[in-house]
């Protein structure tokens, strides 16, 4: 074999080795070809229990309002209590059977409702209190998700709108290292029951994006598996630094030795 075919050779064995590491790594393979054939709704947050809410009822006149906000009193300046011109809003907890204890209308349930769902049910109950139809907006103040193993930046996250996919997630993390596992990460899921779920994600995989686990809920955690190569990297890190230390004790040891003989 001449130095020309052996230049195309080794090219040739690049290029493979190359495109069967891309298909390792590569994120929603031959996504061009996919298509969604399934009926969805744009996504909305359900209330569980233990989430924390914002509930605010707004009127032209404030003061019919001011009875069904939740406002938490601060010090005027004269130092008593009462509502300030920039009030406070407290928040609610959900309890572990779906109900919050709201101003004037008791206890009603919330969990597995959708914020929307709520404001149209307190519209409804306010009617009975308020001859003009309020303005009623529903905040959930807790919407965290975590993610950790193989990923740049491990950390939970708070989600501001409400609505997070598993790849948002991720570059809020700084997405995964070069030895994450893309096809075995794992979502961790708690159900409104306390139960927990976990399901196993290959993100290579196009048809992810009509999984019912491409959006994420609140509290979810997202755990990224090391692969082998790390695996193995961190044996041989453990097993260099082992013989590091005998090594430097031993190398301690003969000089002591052979500078106590000098002495003698």
């Amino acid at each position: 074999m001449n130095f020309r075919n052996c230049l195309l050779l080794i090219f040739g064995v690049l290029i493979f080795a190359s495109c069967g590491s891309s298909k390792k790594i590569a994120y929603l393979q031959d996504a061009e070809t996919f298509q969604d054939t399934t009926s969805h709704e744009l996504y909305d947050a359900r209330i569980k229990p233990k989430d924390l809410l914002t509930i605010t009822v707004s009127t032209f006149d404030r003061d019919v309002a001011m009875p069904f906000n939740l406002l938490m009193p601060r010090l005027s300046a004269k130092n008593d209590l009462s509502l300030t011109s920039t009030p406070v809003l407290q928040t609610y907890l959900v309890d572990n059977d779906g109900y919050i204890d709201f101003p004037v209308l008791g206890k009603i349930v919330v969990g597995g409702m959708t914020k929307c769902e709520v404001e149209s049910m307190l519209k409804m109950k306010l009617k009975d209190y308020i001859k003009e139809e309020p303005l009623v907006n529903v905040r959930m103040v807790n919407y965290k998700i975590t993610v950790l193993g193989e990923v740049a930046r491990p950390s939970t996250f708070t989600v501001a709108n409400e609505k997070i996919n598993i790849y948002e997630a991720l570059a809020m993390a700084g997405d995964m290292t070069i030895y994450g596992k893309r096809e075995n990460v794992k979502l961790i899921r708690e159900e409104p029951n306390g139960g927990r779920t976990i399901v196993v994600l290959d993100l290579r995989d196009k048809n992810l994006m009509a999984s019912p686990y491409f959006y994420l809920q609140q509290n979810d955690v997202i755990y990224v598996e090391p692969n082998k190569a790390k695996a193995r990297n961190s044996s041989y890190s453990s097993t260099f630094s082992l013989w590091f230390t005998a090594t430097s004790v031993l190398i301690s040891l003969t000089s002591l030795i052979v500078t106590i003989k000098r002495t003698n």
